[in-house]
């Protein structure tokens, strides 16, 4: 009984197998005979979990509207599609009414600014108008104090005669260069936010009043430096001005490559400038590279030796200094030390051999700078141009390695505080005979680098710099000047940044274009029109790049509902009669003809070779993936609105993808929202594609109109199909088994073909 019973199983089991084998090959038939639109159909679904019966493509509400179109059963594509609900997530259009975006822009600032000021206490706003309170208030003495005597004592070494050298480079008496490195670097370090800058004279600073004021009067002219101290005055100004507007943001649109290439060529024309005091003899005073090189080549016959051997080997000392203080952490403090040790050791040289044909700096006067008010305001509208010039590099040299110490340091840099420190700077410093001043690349390394903490490095460095006013200036007459041109020539030749362009070549053409259009244009056409000419560029650009935005096609990714660019993923597929453009950029005035432009590309020139869906012979809806567009203006909206009407009456229809509020509140008030249809925006663009085919889907099912030739000229598909049904069914008749074969091929259709092949 028990064997019966096991063999009854047993036959139960097979039988059952044999069951759901014949299921699972009747299924694989099935499939094998749909079309790849059906394909593509059951695998969608087949992705998505069932929620009471419902076909949803993302967990959420239950109460998601769906949208159904049913299948026509007349379709060219075979046997009609089911009915497929699409669940789709609702889009939230703004209120108009109640939206605080409506605001009137004044009350909304007025308001946003009266909030922010009840917010902030009275500590804060002594920390905003005194930024040095940050670090009094915080300042750890056995942490910071000996850190700080260190980096200020190394800074004020260096400064010292680096000052004397860059007022010589503006055609002034080194006085004025030990001015301009006292008094501004105390109001820094009260008003300044950089606890790691050194500010004071500069090379290319001083390269740009020589330039301008030697066009205007001779250096040797009193009225040479007071327009120094004028322009001093007048730069400060200017930065203040910019600091209360909160103007900082406009330095953003020069390019690194554009100060990169501005600040190598610089460089090379500093240096040659400085020729004059290795050779021996005068040269012209020029900001272009020809003119100085033939004005050396002119003179070669005036030559000296003893300058040129004196300058040269504490050039190239400086060198050996600098190097070692950069690449080895032992030798650190030779970079420092480098500057008064030229000076040094020219002072010594000239106290031993006495040479004649060597230049000295001469009497300097002692004491500290007396206050006296700017003079000579009437030349004060030809210094605006020049004003504007300096204060913007400025800004780029001192602004920028702020930011990289305060990065490097880790706290917050405030430029706007930043422009009014250096503003407040520039004018006390002119009230007490300085020329304009910022930040030093080289210095401020050295502080960073000698472990400077907070701003009292800065107060260090300006009490050596007041000790050397009060004590040391008559030690100074014996310094020779090609000591002093030595010390330009070390500092400005780290500016020539040839990496810089090496980089640019091989990672951003048009970035290499911009500086060698600056670098070029400063070395031959002068410094102001390199700069102009640079920043030109610079804007072309920028307003090339926003009027030619990047705007992709998307397809769906397989397997996924996400879409991404065809061209950075080939695998992506997209669907007939549908395309999906993504705008990279705020829409605006400047670009929105380009889009258009692009969007009829895409209409007309359809790539069908990754195409999925019903086929179908044109393109019916647009959907634009508005997610990265940030703004929308007048004149985009209503070329939107032409666009649409275009559209309209070639019946393609308009969808807008996963808009940001701002974005829809501005095509709501426009009426875009109305004209399009609110059943037209959708949260993701899988939810746009999803209603889109449906809509395909039932027009590629509407009847078409025969084709008359579609019997005289069959397709080679076709051809090849049927000659194979032929031959399979005339084996079969040849074998007696007919009665398998289709009805259409019965005994006397294929008596016939048997006939005639035999």
């Amino acid at each position: 009984m028990l064997a019966a019973l096991d063999a009854d199983l047993r036959s139960d089991r097979v039988a059952a197998a044999a069951a759901i084998r014949g299921l699972f090959n009747g299924i694989f038939r099935g499939l094998g005979s749909l079309s790849h639109w059906e394909m593509t159909w059951l695998l969608d679904i087949s992705r998505v979990p069932k929620q009471n019966n419902d076909c949803v493509y993302e967990s959420g509400s239950r109460d998601l509207p769906t949208i159904s179109v049913p299948s026509s059963s007349s379709s060219s594509l075979g046997p009609s599609m089911p009915t497929r609900p699409v669940k789709i997530i609702p889009l939230q259009h703004p209120n108009t009414t109640t939206s605080p975006s409506l605001n009137p822009l004044p009350g909304a600032l007025f308001s946003r600014w009266t909030a922010k000021v009840k917010r902030t206490t009275l500590a804060q706003w002594i920390d905003t108008f005194l930024p040095c309170c940050r670090w009094i208030r915080t300042y750890k003495w056995r942490e910071y104090f000996q850190p700080d005597l260190m980096a200020g004592l190394t800074v004020g070494v260096m400064l010292v005669p680096q000052a004397m050298s860059y007022a010589k480079l503006a055609g002034l008496h080194p006085i004025y260069g030990l001015y301009t490195g006292f008094i501004p670097i105390f109001v820094y370090a009260i008003f300044g936010s950089s606890r790691q800058l050194a500010i004071g004279p500069v090379a290319l600073v001083s390269l740009l009043v020589s330039n301008v004021l030697g066009g205007i009067v001779n250096s040797s002219d009193e009225l040479y430096t007071e327009l120094a101290i004028l322009l001093a005055f007048m730069v400060g100004i200017l930065e203040c001005m910019m600091a209360l507007l909160r103007l900082g943001w406009l330095i953003r649109f020069i390019s690194h490559s554009v100060i990169s290439g501005f600040t190598s060529a610089s460089a090379i024309v500093i240096a040659l400038s400085q020729a004059k005091y290795f050779l021996g003899y005068d040269i012209v005073r020029s900001s272009k590279i020809v003119p100085l090189i033939k004005s050396i080549i002119s003179g070669a016959h005036k030559f000296s030796w003893p300058p040129f051997v004196m300058g040269s080997c504490i050039l190239a000392i400086l060198l050996v200094m600098k190097h070692l203080g950069k690449s080895r952490k032992q030798f650190r403090f030779l970079r420092a030390a480098g500057p008064l040790t030229a000076v040094v050791l020219g002072t010594l040289l000239v106290k031993m051999f006495h040479p004649s044909s060597i230049s000295l700096v001469g009497e300097i006067p002692q004491g500290l700078p007396s206050f006296s008010f700017p003079k000579k305001f009437e030349y004060a509208k030809s210094l605006i141009p020049t004003a504007m010039l300096i204060t913007g590099v400025a800004i780029l040299e001192s602004v920028g390695i702020a930011k990289a110490l305060a990065a490097k340091n880790g706290y917050e840099l405030d430029s706007s505080q930043e422009l009014f420190g250096l503003g407040l700077a520039n004018i006390m410093g002119s009230l007490f005979s300085a020329y304009p001043s910022t930040g030093s690349f080289s210095r401020s390394a050295v502080n960073n680098e000698g472990g400077a903490k907070t701003g009292l490095s800065g107060v260090v460095a300006g009490i050596i710099m007041g000790c050397s006013l009060l004590f040391l200036t008559p030690l100074f007459e014996y310094i020779p000047q090609c000591a002093l041109a030595a010390i330009v020539v070390s500092a400005v030749m780290g500016l020539v940044d040839y990496d810089e362009a090496i980089f640019l070549w091989h990672v951003d053409k048009k970035d290499f274009v911009l500086w060698i259009i600056t670098s070029t244009t400063t070395l031959f056409l002068g410094i102001e029109i390199g700069v102009l000419v640079g920043v030109g560029a610079s804007l072309a650009f920028v307003i090339h790049e926003s009027a030619n935005p990047h705007i992709a096609v998307l397809g769906r990714l397989p397997g996924t509902t996400i879409y991404r660019n065809i061209e950075q993923y080939p695998e992506a597929y997209t669907y007939n009669g549908i395309v999906i453009v993504r705008i990279d950029a705020p829409i605006y005035f400047a670009n929105i003809s380009f889009i258009k432009d692009r969007l009829r590309e895409y209409e007309v020139d359809a790539d069908k070779s990754s195409r999925r869906g019903p086929e179908v012979e044109k393109i019916y809806f647009v959907i634009l993936e508005m997610a990265p567009i940030t703004y929308i203006d007048s004149s985009a909206v209503q070329a939107l609105k032409d666009l649409h009407q275009e559209y309209k009456s070639r019946d393609i229809q308009i969808c807008i993808s996963n808009p940001n509020r701002d974005v829809l509140l501005t095509l709501t008030k426009a009426g875009i929202v109305e004209l399009l249809g609110k059943e037209r925006y959708f949260v993701r663009v899988h939810d746009a594609v999803q209603v889109c085919l449906q809509h395909v889907q039932s027009l590629s099912q509407s009847p078409k109109k025969p084709d008359p030739f579609a019997e005289d000229k069959p397709r080679i598909f076709k051809r090849l199909s049927k000659q194979r049904e032929e031959d399979l069914s005339i084996a079969e008749l040849e074998s007696g088994d007919y009665k398998t074969s289709a009805p259409k091929y019965t005994k006397p259709h294929l008596e016939p073909l048997l006939s005639r092949k035999s």
